[in-house]
Parts: C-alpha cells; structure tokens; sequence
C-alpha cells in the first residue's frame, strides 16, 4: 500500500520561496561580479574631455599616420606609417594590451623600434585584445588610438 502525496499550501510555498531564492541569488552574483570587475573610468570629468576633443582630433588626423597591429610568434608588432608609406619613429610611444571585459590580462610591453615597426615579446592568449596606443609626435601633437588584435591559436 502506497501513500498517496499532496500537494499543499507549504509545498506550493517552499517551490515559490526555492524558485525565487535561485534567481535572487544568480542575480546577485552577476551584479557583484559586474561591479568588481570593472575596469574604471576612462577620464575624470568627460565635459572637460569634450571641450578638446575637436582640436586634439584634427591636430592627430593632420599628421596623415595609420597604425596596423599584429601578432606572430610570440611579438607584438605596432607598425606605425606616414602618408606616404614610410615608417614613423615618433619621439614617444608607449601602449597597453589587454582585454575588452577584464583588466586582469592588461600588460604594458616593452616596444622596441626595429627600424620599420614597434616589437615588443608578448605571448598572447587567442582571442580578442585591444592595443591602446599614445604616442607624441617631435612637434609635441599627440596620437591617441584603440586598436583591435586577434590572435590565432
């Protein structure tokens, strides 16, 4: 002979309470994680950033450079170029490589000027990076640019 189970008001409760316990708490172990590992501000005050932000374009599109990233055994390689085609040594450079969602990888390399292009020895995971890049110009004109890696596996 088998007890025949109920279905009651306490079980009915202990289900709802059960149900919405899970998702109380998966929510707040994303919001928690999405506040930890938040990289930061880019700038201070963004108004102020503003006000420049024109000026400080036009004087870095004046100076006609494009900057092409790459990965290949284990190097970095930052190939910054004139209008012309011809390799640009500007008289700073320094860039940080790091991912898009965590700042845990970001690295800061030590980049070398080979006479064509930037190398820097980094062993890269695959993946998506970014190459934040800042560079002064002889005349003192800044270069400021986020660029896009991919490594292969």
């Amino acid at each position: 002979m088998t007890k025949e189970r109920r279905l009651t008001g306490w079980h009915v409760l202990a289900i709802f309470v059960g149900a919405f316990g899970v998702i109380i708490g998966v929510n707040i172990a994303l919001a928690y994680n999405a506040v930890a590992t938040f990289p930061g501000l880019e700038v201070d005050n963004s108004y102020v950033a503003s006000q420049t932000f024109d000026a400080r374009r036009e004087a870095q599109e004046a100076l006609g450079w494009t900057v092409e990233t790459s990965h290949d055994e284990g190097h970095v390689v930052l190939a910054i170029t004139d209008e012309k085609g011809y390799p640009v040594q500007p008289k700073t450079l320094s860039a940080k490589i790091g991912r898009t969602t965590n700042v845990k990888d970001d690295r800061t390399p030590d980049f070398t000027f080979d006479g064509r292009a930037y190398v820097a020895e980094d062993h890269l995971a695959p993946g998506y990076w970014n190459v934040w890049l800042s560079a002064e110009a002889f005349d003192g004109t800044r270069f400021e640019q986020r660029l896009e890696l991919y490594v292969k596996e």
